[in-house]
């Protein structure tokens, strides 16, 4: 088969666009294999990262799970005023930018903020806390749970749902036994994308709740932290991070495509 010059063109771009957006990952995770950074770890507090990174952004799942999924099924299924509206602003935390998040999250519940004064007579201080890296990570995450979770409520098949009612399936009977059942794959798919995003999270975290080793320092805060004196220590966190993202990539994408139905 002949190729054309504009064919060729296109080729050499996609490959030049690919190469652009693999390139520098493949970089990183082959200086992560070369780097000894893991003999230095202790000491750059690599553990304590890893550990409050995976505390936190648990936390931050259990936390988009209970409020994200019920406010899914909402937009899934029920109709009322400004739902499109709704359904926009819910995005928004995803195209915002990170200092921008933090900076709001601070004038929310920072001491000067809008709900700060409050929660103060009451004890509460979230500002540079371990529960405000779990408000951070679930601000800019959770829309990815519940955009999944919306598309899988509605997917599943209303003439099933409708043979349960026949039965005597109703309310919370008919969501725990078939709706949610149906809706599953895209609710897990939607939580690891959301539990990824989370474990990266850099912005919002730094700005709402600083960078303190053991209480607010989580993986990407610590690669930033010692970039300059350890920079094995850094890039081997950077691998690390890698490999969770790419594994929680492939359980999605195989959560997906298992979710298709046959044609």
């Amino acid at each position: 088969m002949r190729v054309s010059f504009g064919q060729v063109i296109v080729g050499l771009a996609g490959v030049i666009g690919l190469l652009f957006l693999l390139l520098p990952v493949a970089v990183l995770a082959i200086e992560g294999v070369r780097a000894q950074g893991w003999l230095n770890a202790p000491a750059s507090g690599v553990p304590q990262a890893i550990t409050l990174s995976v505390a936190t952004t648990f936390v931050t799942s259990a936390l988009t799970i209970l409020f994200g999924t019920p406010l899914a099924y909402l937009l899934a299924r029920w109709r009322f005023p400004f739902k499109r509206l709704i359904n926009l602003l819910i995005e928004l935390p995803i195209v915002l930018p990170p200092a921008v998040a933090g900076l709001a999250l601070l004038e929310t519940f920072g001491r000067r903020g809008a709900f700060g004064p409050a929660l103060e007579t009451v004890g509460v201080n979230l500002p540079f806390t371990t529960a405000a890296v779990v408000l951070a990570q679930t601000f800019v995450s959770a829309p990815f749970f519940i955009r999944s979770a919306q598309v899988g409520f509605q997917n599943v098949a209303r003439h099933i749902e409708d043979a349960a009612r026949v039965d005597g399936a109703a309310g919370w009977v008919l969501f725990r036994h078939i709706t949610l059942p149906l809706a599953s794959r895209a609710l897990v798919a939607g939580l690891v994308l959301s539990w990824a995003r989370a474990l990266g999270e850099f912005g919002a975290t730094i700005l709402f709740a600083g960078s303190l080793q053991g209480r607010t320092q989580t993986m990407p805060l610590l690669i930033y932290n010692v970039l300059e004196r350890d920079l094995d220590a850094a890039i081997w966190t950077g691998l690390l991070l890698i490999i969770m993202a790419v594994i929680a990539l492939a359980v999605a994408s195989w959560l997906r495509q298992t979710d298709e139905p046959a044609e």
